[in-house]
């Protein structure tokens, strides 16, 4: 490990801390992702980004120390440093393994993390979903917030960069109007927001660990139907270490779909049309 000097003396004045090697870390698709080892023996990851939006990290951080709070819970790195240009993270080592073991475990702790529930629907601060802005402010219901702050604000940006046709846009929309009927009430869950395979880190401790949350207050299904969206191995598993923890709803299979159009929408907006077409067929099925 070399030391680039620039992050370093950054490291050091947040972490009070002597950095003695930095090394780029790959894989990172929004902010630059650096490892630093310090004098105190200790590893830690460090994430900047030029120009970062006015709350960038911070949101992030807060993020993860709400996720923290949850005895028994998701694991998450612990924050050792956030400011507006970056955030300094506690290592943590990946391992090639996936175990059985690590992902039962990871049901179980999901559904902890879930039943810690919420202040309500939505967050006192809005976030970000990768670049894009995530609003938190909270609403009097789950059909509600998840239409005016999780899917009508994507599905006009994607119409806005042509990334979904009228008629999938349509589809939609017929959703959104349904969705008092579609979706069981429950009490608003602590949520990761941002839970795909790309997210759960699994390391060498035998465990997943969750990264990069866009955590607020919301319906339990959202994280469950990003991971079946996305995939993670051994999610049946997963998935049954929940259901005995904490019991779903009859027919959340087939309501994951309802959930899956906001990340499908995020990703339309991101990434092209393709996914725009996709939130357009899962919507129909709902019509």
């Amino acid at each position: 490990m070399a030391r680039q000097p620039i992050i370093a003396r950054r490291a050091e004045e947040l972490l009070g801390s002597a950095v003695v090697a930095t090394a780029p870390v790959a894989g990172g698709n929004v902010a630059t992702a650096t490892r630093l080892r310090l004098s105190t023996g200790q590893t830690a990851l460090m994430k900047t980004l030029p120009h970062a939006p006015a709350g960038f990290f911070e949101a992030e951080a807060a993020g993860l120390r709400w996720l923290a709070e949850v005895e028994g819970g998701v694991p998450v790195p612990e924050v050792l440093a956030a400011a507006s240009d970056c955030l300094v993270l506690a290592w943590v080592e990946q391992s090639t393994k996936t175990p059985v073991e690590a992902a039962v475990a990871f049901g179980q702790q999901l559904a902890t993390t879930h039943a810690a529930g919420a202040a309500g629907w939505g967050l006192d601060h809005d976030g970000f979903i990768g670049r894009l802005p995530l609003p938190n402010r909270p609403a009097g219901s789950w059909p509600e917030f998840y239409a005016v702050r999780r899917v009508l604000p994507y599905l006009k940006l994607a119409r806005d960069r042509g990334a979904i046709t009228d008629t999938d846009a349509a589809a939609v929309e017929a959703v959104i109007g349904r969705l008092d009927a579609l979706i069981p009430d429950e009490p608003p869950a602590r949520l990761h927001g941002d839970l795909w395979n790309g997210n759960c880190l699994w390391s060498q401790d035998l465990a997943i660990h969750a990264i990069d949350p866009a955590a607020y207050g919301g319906h339990r299904e959202v994280d469950l139907a990003m991971l079946h969206l996305f995939g993670l191995t051994h999610l049946p598993r997963v998935m049954a270490a929940y259901h005995e923890a904490h019991p779903l709803v009859e027919g959340w299979e087939d309501r994951l779909g309802i959930h899956q159009l906001f990340p499908l929408l995020v990703h339309a907006c991101t990434s092209g049309g393709g996914y725009g077409a996709r939130a357009g067929t899962i919507a129909a099925r709902y019509a």
